[in-house]
């Protein structure tokens, strides 16, 4: 988006908002952090805390900041009214105002996987307000799917398949499901990791008992199906992240790549950039390979790859054998 240009005041404003509330009241005080221009604080200004407050004091009567900010940003925090941000919009030519990219409810992470098992407790929408009225995604209607699955926590499920049924025919309805149902189980594994609602009384078959929760549990989901129970196909792939763009997801995630590639041969670097260029954050899988070296993918410098760690727990499977001896190691299910 091109910066407007103001003419009455050189003050460029980048206001981030914090909606910890459901209410929609014009009157309910919300948080916003204000970005200010520190090159163009007027002169009779002594300093830039004197510079901010005399902001706040020119749209509410009684300004509360919470902080200033020096090193990370130049600006303040403070809690304003939606007409008070308004205002201050207004005086100070603000660029754009956007919704935090914390947990709150108004980020939608889209999921580019193997779709979504929408009966999952991680889907659970109890405590969410109402879709964003500026989301511009769908719930798609397919096999063992439709619109009902969706919820105010899954807001997007959608799929692409022509690639996958030029190569193998018509997807078999009987195995999988041409819809954006997860028949594998990954894409509703990485879909919760990153955005799964909190879940007491979890466990893996007994192990591991506690609460579940994703990384980000108030945020939204929309999930795109572009791999099946034969693959991925780079064309499904892009086709996908066209549909990302599109509806205004903030973050993007894909837990999918192919061995090191270069750059012009990379479906995924392709997409990733462009998505970026919109201002969408990209983190992909580094992969299951390794430790050898070369052996990552999505490496272009757009992208934030992620890596596995490590936890300081393990779950031991055992296996009896007829003489009665036994063996401990781990298992896929532990």
């Amino acid at each position: 988006m091109n910066p407007r240009i103001v003419l009455l005041m050189a003050v460029m404003v980048v206001v981030y908002q914090y909606p910890y509330t459901a209410a929609n009241t014009n009157q309910e005080l919300k948080t916003y952090i204000v970005h200010m221009d520190k090159e163009v604080m007027p002169p009779e200004y002594s300093d830039h805390q004197n510079w901010y407050a005399t902001s706040m004091e020119s749209v509410s009567e009684s300004p509360d900041m919470l902080y200033t900010y020096e090193n990370v940003i130049h600006g303040f925090s403070t809690r304003l009214t939606v007409e008070q941000a308004k205002l201050l919009k207004e005086k100070h030519g603000t660029e754009t105002m956007f919704s935090g990219l914390n947990s709150s409810s108004d980020v939608v992470i889209g999921v580019v996987d193997t779709g979504v098992w929408p009966a999952s407790k991680s889907l659970d929408d109890t405590g969410f307000g109402p879709v964003p009225s500026w989301w511009k995604g769908e719930c798609k209607n397919g096999t063992s799917f439709g619109v009902s699955n969706c919820n105010k926590k899954l807001i997007g499920a959608t799929y692409f398949s022509r690639a996958y049924e030029a190569t193998y025919g018509p997807i078999d309805e009987t195995i999988e499901s041409r819809s954006a149902m997860d028949d594998d189980g990954h894409g509703t594994h990485t879909a919760t990791t990153a955005a799964g609602s909190t879940v007491t009384g979890a466990s893996l078959f007994g192990f591991a008992k506690g609460t579940a929760r994703g990384m980000a549990p108030n945020a939204r989901l929309a999930v795109y199906k572009a791999c099946w129970l034969g693959g991925c196909f780079g064309s499904d792939i892009l086709a996908a992240i066209e549909k990302v763009i599109a509806d205004r997801v903030h973050v993007l995630s894909l837990s999918i790549g192919d061995s090191l590639a270069n750059y012009t041969n990379d479906v995924v670097a392709y997409g990733a950039f462009k998505a970026v260029s919109r201002g969408i954050f990209i983190a992909c899988s580094a992969g299951n390979s390794g430790p050898d070296p070369i052996s990552l993918s999505n490496v272009v410098p757009w992208i934030a790859t992620v890596g596995a760690g490590r936890i300081d727990r393990d779950f031991p499977a055992y296996v009896v054998l007829g003489n009665r001896k036994k063996f401990r190691g781990v298992s896929l299910y532990s």
